[in-house]
This record gives structure tokens, C-alpha cells and sequence, in this order.
């Protein structure tokens, strides 16, 4: 993601491959060996989206603009708010039921009260001023409104650090850490929920080793070819193989979770 920016689309296509770079700070669409990461964002996007039914929605970080038009499906109007320029071009080509704007998230240029829905997925961990980011979509949400986040669990993400593994990333959250920012500016937190390996997942991190992460990771790093086995079965992850569950919930712990997914309404 660029210094303030989201995710991507759902089965590749080669009809519309993304014009957008793989730079490492964001996930683009089409890819079979970003297609663990793309699925992991894009689980979240297709399990909320029923709470943006018939509402107007601002994604605000929506990079590649895959999760902006999946939430188009379903609302009644959704602006897509990016800081960088090719990527608001992107969007606005790529995407046209996607109402695409350039902006900062440190000052959204939206009126006061003036969505229902603010989206914000893979996005905090890279912005400098977290705080005042929330404090901004406090402002523009209509009372009763619902803010949408999620972000890595620093905890599984940079385990034993407090500087994350990650260098677009400023700061990553725990889901303590995460509840408290949201509630300091005023929101009523609903729920935390935590992203998890489902069965076929856990199958294939037994199979590469305990982590078919740190095996995608290893290859990244060395600059590594890969090998069949392992791009064969990134290559057939889906939002199915993700578990999306409340803290608490089916005996997960929600410091286990990979990402965590907040709810929280502005009172």
C-alpha cells in the first residue's frame, strides 16, 4: 500500500491484469504467487460486505480498488479515497462503479456525518498519525454509523518486536492495542474478530515445513525460484480456506489470529 492505501480483486483474470506494480507494499489482483495474501485480504471484504448494504461507503486506502467494487455489489454509493495519483487512476479505469477521489487519510476530504460506512482494511499499519486517522473518520461517519478495520496482529505478524518485519509498515497493532484506539476517539467497539488458517490451510502449512507462509517468505527474501509444489498450492488458496472468528469463539485466541477485524459504531 502507498503511504496511505488499501488492497485487491477476486479469480484472477487475464482479461484485466492489474496495471498496477507488485511493490510489496500493497497486494494486486492476477497474480498466482500473491494469491495467499490477495485471498487473506479479500475473505474480510466478502464477509462484511453485507454490512455496507444500501449505505454510502468510503473505503479510505483503497489501492488497487478490488474491495471498493466488491462493496459496490451492495451499497447504494461508494467512494474509493487513495493518496497515490496512478493509483486513483487506476481505479478510475479499472473500477467505474467506484467513486475514486485523491486524498490524504490524515484529512479526508469528505463533510462531517456524511457516510455511513468507513472501510479501512489493511491500511492503519502504514499510516504515521493512527490516531488522528480514526479521529477523522469519527468526524465524517453519520451517527450510528459503522467503521470497518483490519489490520496484521502484530503479535503473529512481528512476533517478539515492537518494529514491524514489514518496512512499508509504521506500527502494527495488537487487539488490545487496537480496541483502545478506536474506543479513545469515541467509538463503541462491537466486536474483534480474528483471521485464522481454516483445515485446508493448516494441511498445507504441515506440508511446507509448519508455515506456508514462512515458506512464500523464504523465497521472497533469497529472491528464490519456486518450486511447483509450493506455487501449485498458493496458486489454489481461497476465501473459503480462511476462518473469520470472534474472540473467544470456537476456542481461538485472538492473539493467535493472523489479522484482526474490528466493528465499530460511532454513538
Amino acid at each position: 500500500m502507498s503511504a496511505i492505501v488499501g488492497d485487491p480483486d477476486p479469480a484472477p483474470s487475464p482479461a484485466l491484469p492489474s496495471a498496477l506494480p507488485l511493490t510489496g507494499e500493497r497486494t494486486v489482483p492476477g497474480l498466482a504467487e500473491e494469491n495467499y495474501w490477495f485471498r487473506r485480504h479479500e475473505v474480510v471484504y466478502q464477509r462484511l460486505a453485507h454490512r455496507c448494504a444500501g449505505r454510502d461507503v468510503l473505503e479510505a486506502g483503497c489501492g488497487e480498488g478490488y474491495g471498493a467494487d466488491l462493496i459496490a455489489d451492495v451499497a447504494r454509493h461508494v467512494i474509493g479515497l487513495d493518496y497515490d495519483e496512478a493509483t486513483v487512476a487506476h481505479v478510475r479505469a479499472r473500477y467505474p462503479r467506484v467513486d475514486i477521489r485523491h486524498g490524504n487519510l490524515a484529512e479526508l476530504p469528505l463533510d462531517d456525518a456524511s457516510v455511513d460506512v468507513v472501510v479501512n482494511f489493511q491500511v492503519i499499519e502504514h499510516l504515521w498519525d493512527q490516531a488522528q486517522f480514526v479521529s477523522e473518520c469519527f468526524r465524517v461517519l453519520r451517527p450510528g454509523g459503522t467503521f470497518l478495520v483490519s489490520t496484521p496482529n502484530r503479535i503473529t505478524f512481528s512476533p517478539g518486536r515492537d518494529t514491524p518485519l514489514n518496512p512499508f509498515h509504521t506500527r502494527e497493532l495488537d487487539a488490545a492495542e487496537l480496541t483502545e484506539l478506536l474506543a479513545t476517539a469515541g467509538f463503541a467497539v462491537e466486536d474483534v474478530l480474528g483471521v485464522f488458517h481454516g483445515p485446508g490451510l493448516r494441511e498445507l502449512d504441515a506440508r511446507h515445513g509448519g508455515s506456508l507462509i514462512e515458506a512464500q517468505v523464504r523465497r521472497a527474501v533469497a529472491g528464490a525460484a519456486w518450486d511447483d509444489q509450493l506455487l501449485a498450492d498458493v496458486a489454489a488458496v481461497r476465501t473459503d480456506d480462511f476462518d473469520l472468528v470472534g474472540a473467544g469463539r470456537d476456542n481461538r485466541n485472538i492473539d493467535d489470529s493472523l489479522d484482526l477485524v474490528a466493528i465499530a459504531v460511532r454513538p
